[in-house]
């Protein structure tokens, strides 16, 4: 059977497969890893280096890195799991050369209480109000995200927004689950006292009702206690 036959036959979860096409030089096969696996490598790298160019680096690397040591692969792990574990060293690398890691006890100590956050799925209709209003809260969420810190930003990214669960995340991440699930507490918690903090001065401006409304509401006032007159 062709390289083309057998790419048309894998499944959309069948990685090794592709992987094996891939370290015979299929460039399709490779093509379609790169698809399967970006988003998930770009928001780990991501959730490390807080950048986006810097993080399509990363990613970059990790691609070329896996695709030059295949034979590394030995499918003990799923590929994902391998690729992504991949792509967080070259990033927690890059990392270590811009700046000195940071103190894990100072940050846990630093966490504070708070409740998990539920972040909206509906998808909005697509107009220009609605498109600016989703903007601005993708903006506002991915601000209040970068500014965890690192050990935390990392387990909500894998955990909340690229749907991992415990043990996979811990797995990507070389951590206990128990460790997953306290900083992935913690993290919620910070999240929520950002996203107060940033909402609460906005509360005042909530359902307004002035200027011509208001003007309206007096006139139609106006007009039922003249009717209600004797």
């Amino acid at each position: 059977m062709s390289n083309a036959a057998r790419l048309r036959e894998v499944g959309s979860d069948d990685d090794e497969a592709l992987v094996v096409l891939a370290r015979h030089g299929d460039e399709r096969a490779v093509r379609e890893l790169v698809r399967r696996h970006n988003q998930r490598l770009f928001r780990a790298a991501r959730s490390i280096v807080r950048n986006d160019g810097e993080a399509e680096d990363v990613v970059q690397a990790a691609y070329v890195r896996a695709f030059r040591h295949l034979d590394q692969f030995r499918g003990g792990a799923r590929f994902s799991t391998w690729l992504t574990r991949i792509a967080i060293n070259e990033a927690t690398t890059r990392l270590r050369r811009r700046r000195p890691t940071v103190d894990v006890d100072a940050v846990d100590i630093a966490a504070s209480a708070g409740t998990v956050i539920a972040f909206p799925t509906v998808r909005l209709p697509v107009d220009p109000e609605a498109e600016m209003s989703r903007t601005e809260i993708r903006a506002l969420l991915e601000r209040a995200i970068d500014d965890l810190p690192p050990i935390f930003r990392t387990v909500f990214v894998l955990r909340d927004i690229e749907g991992l669960s415990v043990e996979e995340t811990a797995e990507q991440l070389h951590q206990k689950p128990v460790t997953v699930r306290t900083r992935l507490h913690r993290a919620r918690q910070m999240l929520r006292a950002t996203l107060e903090a940033e909402i609460a001065g906005s509360f005042g401006g909530l359902f307004p009702f002035d200027g011509q409304r208001c003007v309206a509401m007096a006139d139609r006032v106006l007009v039922a206690l003249r009717d209600a007159a004797p």
